[in-house]
């Protein structure tokens, strides 16, 4: 498979884009992988990168953006923050990575058992991550119903709204991001990893 280039990464569209790793995805689940040689991929990518996706995902290890969607040197943007978060660094990473650097797509992927998202829930208080799991607090209060513990399926639809948050806040605190959306040069879209299974689903609209 082909190291990205400025010419190929223009004609994609955010469809495409998309696609890409919807069908990277896929190869993941099923244990394959697209013939690329990483060693060719570092050589060519020395002179200059075009990335066509920026991908927001956990730090949580197994999650690594790059396998799950089956992709090599060159082709994505991966920002990882702890319960995938959005803050003004996060921002300003993924602005460069759509206006300067031309990707197509932007993808929140939050995931199964996630750790984060857990100690969120549990109202857990510890150093600079009690600042970070702040963050997380309004996806918490959507689906909390009272003050008893939250149960595993309940944490679990946190992680959803977790997704759904940070893309609320990419589109109202970032004009660029934002704009570029509504002109259809990019896609922001959510997605959960199920780290059963290694299976990605987007999410709809």
């Amino acid at each position: 498979m082909r190291t990205q280039t400025k010419i190929t990464q223009e004609n994609l569209t955010p469809k495409d884009a998309h696609n890409i790793l919807v069908e990277g995805n896929k190869r993941f689940v099923q244990n394959l992988k697209a013939q690329r040689n990483l060693q060719d991929q570092v050589l060519e990518t020395s002179k200059g990168q075009y990335p066509f996706a920026v991908i927001l995902s956990c730090i949580d290890s197994r999650v690594p953006a790059e396998l799950v969607f089956d992709q090599g040197i060159g082709d994505i943007f991966s920002v990882r923050v702890a319960g995938n978060i959005v803050n003004e660094d996060v921002l300003g990473s993924m602005e460069y990575a759509c206006k300067v650097a031309g990707s197509k797509i932007v993808v929140v992927m939050g995931h199964s058992k996630c750790g984060a998202v857990t100690a969120a829930c549990k109202n857990v208080e510890l150093g600079n991550i009690t600042t970070l799991l702040s963050k997380i607090k309004p996806a918490v209060n959507v689906v909390r119903t009272d003050d008893s513990e939250m149960n595993e399926d309940a944490i679990e639809e946190v992680a959803v709204e977790n997704v759904k948050h940070s893309i609320d806040r990419i589109r109202e605190e970032s004009p660029i991001l934002a704009d570029l959306e509504a002109d259809g040069h990019i896609e922001i879209v959510g997605a959960l990893y199920d780290v059963t299974t290694g299976q990605v689903t987007f999410f709809e609209g």
